[in-house]
């Protein structure tokens, strides 16, 4: 018995002195909680923007060592031009940068909301040197086209001077709002100056349809669509000068109307529907007049276009006019034409090799008086053929052949043909030559050497093609 009170004891005791050791007293407890694993305290605001201005600077500097290399690399470029194939350049990565997030006092915050979403972006952006100078970036494109011509031979059917600025077309181009853009080209001569086009164009109407109000060439077949300076040859063929008004064409106050959609076997159309105030062509010679308000024209013109391989592509239209003409508000002209263009151009090597031919007809119905007194119809035909090759990056050569009746006499026929070379110092400058000859109804003959030289100021948008 006594044995076993002693056994029963000592389990008891190692008990307590274990309960001892793993629960400490409650103010060990206490003092323990207020000296072991203290919490940091949060850093003070002056204490964050050191942190930040330090990380800042960090990344300004691997920056300019970012900035550096690509200087570098650039300038390894610019003195080997050519690269050995097995040569690889490796892009370089700098190492990742943890910012903190800890926010910014509002009364430090002195940036606009915009540059403390984008801190780089106040150095990135062009100064305009005032608080209110941003406004220029909303002024339009603005262009000068020069176009001097100097002409040398004879022909005593056409009379043109030995040397003239031809032309000068100012050009101002942009976009008005998300739904609109407006084009104006200004024209001027030596004998005064005119609107070549001015118009808005609506591009974001209902059904995928784009509009134009304003002053603009009729779009009847490609020719009559281009602007000097943008023709492959320093005049104009024989069959638009006879039967579309010359140089001016039918240019006219107008609304037009256009839809482009996909026709079968990769085939794209392109419809357009256009009218007119109904007064078109040189003064001399017009193609339209007006002699009453409701004596509008009309103009439609269907294009079909087709890649035949990834190089050569095909574009075809057909086109017709119908209007008064000067005869009298009883008589009519009609106007139908027929265009077709075969391009050629790698896509590798677009600038330094293509080839273009284009060829057009038209067909003239002039309703007009025959002594003064009788009514007739005069029906004439005219046409054009032109090719192009691209020798390399700078020089161009091509040939075109003419031939066109007279509106108000098909009896009366011109020929001609016309070789031309054009040299490009750049981009914005063209120096041209070409040879005509010409024989005319008459029975006159022409031999002429032209020369042209272009040169673009400013940003000048893209004519179509």
């Amino acid at each position: 018995m006594r044995r076993i009170i002693v056994v029963w004891t000592a389990i008891m005791l190692l008990s307590a002195a274990g309960g001892a050791q793993e629960k400490p007293p409650a103010s060990e407890s206490l003092n323990s909680g207020n000296t072991k694993r203290a919490p940091n305290p949060e850093p003070t605001e002056g204490q964050r923007i050191k942190t930040l201005e330090e990380q800042v600077q960090l990344l300004t500097q691997q920056l300019s060592l970012l900035r550096g290399e690509l200087t570098s690399l650039r300038e390894a470029s610019a003195a080997a031009p050519e690269l050995s194939p097995h040569v690889v350049l490796t892009s370089v990565h700098p190492e990742p940068v943890t910012i903190s997030a800890a926010p910014i006092a509002k009364d430090t915050a002195t940036a606009s909301p915009a540059q403390q979403d984008n801190p780089m972006q106040s150095s990135a952006l062009q100064s305009y040197g005032g608080a209110t100078s941003n406004a220029k970036l909303l002024n339009p494109d603005i262009s000068m086209i020069g176009d001097f011509i100097g002409t040398a031979g004879h022909n005593r059917a056409v009379l043109s001077n030995s040397l003239e600025l031809h032309e000068s077309e100012l050009g101002v181009q942009a976009i008005i709002d998300p739904y609109a853009r407006g084009d104006f080209f200004l024209s001027f001569g030596e004998q005064g100056v005119n609107v070549e086009e001015g118009y808005i164009t609506f591009t974001s109407l209902p059904k995928g349809f784009v509009a134009r109000v304003g002053k603009m060439r009729a779009a009847f077949g490609k020719v009559n669509t281009i602007h000097n300076h943008a023709l492959d040859y320093i005049d104009r063929p024989l069959a638009t000068v006879n039967l579309l008004g010359g140089e001016d064409g039918i240019d006219d106050a107008g609304i037009s109307v256009t839809r482009i959609f996909a026709g079968p076997k990769d085939l794209f159309l392109e419809g357009t529907a256009q009218v007119f105030r109904g007064d078109s062509g040189n003064p001399i010679t017009p193609v339209f007049r007006a002699s009453d308000k409701k004596d509008v024209s009309v103009v439609g013109h269907f294009r079909g276009y087709k890649d035949l391989s990834e190089s050569t592509n095909l574009d075809i239209g057909f086109s017709y006019a119908r209007g008064h003409n000067d005869t009298g508000a009883a008589f009519l002209t009609n106007l139908y034409g027929v265009d077709t263009t075969l391009r050629w151009k790698p896509l590798r090597r677009a600038v330094y090799n293509s080839l273009m031919w284009r060829n057009e007809f038209f067909w003239s119905n002039r309703d007009q008086l025959s002594g003064a007194i009788t009514p007739e119809t005069v029906h004439a035909f005219g046409l054009y053929s032109s090719l192009n090759y691209r020798v390399n990056r700078r020089w161009t050569v091509g040939g075109r052949f003419d031939r066109s009746d007279r509106a108000t006499n098909s009896a009366l026929t011109d020929t001609g043909f016309s070789s031309v070379v054009t040299y490009w110092p750049s981009e914005f400058s063209q120096i041209r030559g070409q040879y005509r000859f010409g024989r005319y109804a008459e029975g006159l003959t022409a031999n002429e050497f032209l020369m042209q030289v272009l040169f673009v100021l400013g940003a000048h948008g893209a004519h179509p093609f």
